[in-house]
């Protein structure tokens, strides 16, 4: 049996990466205040308490947004969301419950999985005034977490490893990771989606559309393999910053 999966979903911007980078304790997830910046599917394994397990970051969720690059994170969300043995509901107590957030409740109440309901930016005063008018999301008594400080983090996944099949055992053995680079629009997510057989990178015309590195297991010939997707190559300053970050987690 594999490791069991847990997936962050939740709106865009509500520290999600910072969370899933704080959990696995080194920046994987890129994080800056600009709502999008995951699109896709992140994966790392990560540990509490002796209990390995598979953790996934997803896009920002926009339920009513139709963008072209929403429909895919919707489609990546779907597909974490139903390998996913629990799943953290990340949301912003300084913004307070919004109507995506009820929107995503619901949605998540129908997939039959163990959703815990975690608030962030729990560290903040009004944070802290909002916090009641999220059990109106009926998902039960929020965790109360700040992914940047990591207040609350232990206590969360205390919750997380709750919820794990106690027949799950790890199998996991060391694979070969083979990373594609490349310019912008090259091709790569789409080979990647190809030899894997899934949309597991979003593939769009639009050159810069993969922002992060995206980890897909892979298995030819009874071998294991760890194919890595990363952003196109480019010459500007920012972009090789990003980039050159990307590869120095892959050493």
């Amino acid at each position: 049996m594999e490791k069991p999966i847990v997936s962050i979903i939740g709106t865009p911007n509500v520290g999600k990466s910072t969370l899933f980078n704080k959990i696995v304790g080194r920046k994987i997830s890129i994080t800056e205040d600009t709502p999008g910046v995951t699109r896709d599917r992140i994966y790392s394994d990560a540990e509490w308490l002796g209990a390995k397990f598979l953790l996934v970051d997803t896009g920002g969720l926009d339920l009513k947004d139709e963008d072209i690059f929403m429909s895919s994170i919707k489609a990546q969300v779907d597909l974490a969301l139903d390998m996913s043995e629990v799943i953290i509901l990340l949301t912003d107590g300084v913004r307070g419950v919004t109507s995506s957030d009820r929107e995503i409740s619901n949605y998540l109440r129908k997939s039959n999985k163990k959703v815990i309901l975690a608030v962030n930016k729990f560290d903040s005063k009004i944070a802290k005034s909002n916090l009641y008018d999220f059990y109106e999301l009926g998902l039960g008594e929020p965790v109360t977490v700040s992914s940047e400080q990591g207040m609350g983090v232990g206590d969360l996944l205390d919750q997380v490893i709750e919820g794990f099949d106690k027949n799950l055992e790890d199998s996991f053995e060391d694979e070969i990771r083979v990373t594609f680079i490349g310019k912008p629009n090259v091709g790569k997510s789409s080979l990647l989606n190809h030899i894997t057989g899934e949309e597991r990178s979003i593939v769009t015309n639009i050159p810069g559309t993969t922002r992060d590195s995206i980890d897909s297991k892979f298995k030819y010939k009874d071998e294991e393999f760890i194919l890595v997707d990363t952003a196109g190559l480019r010459k500007k300053k920012k972009y090789m910053k990003i980039l050159k970050d990307i590869l120095l987690l892959e050493l």
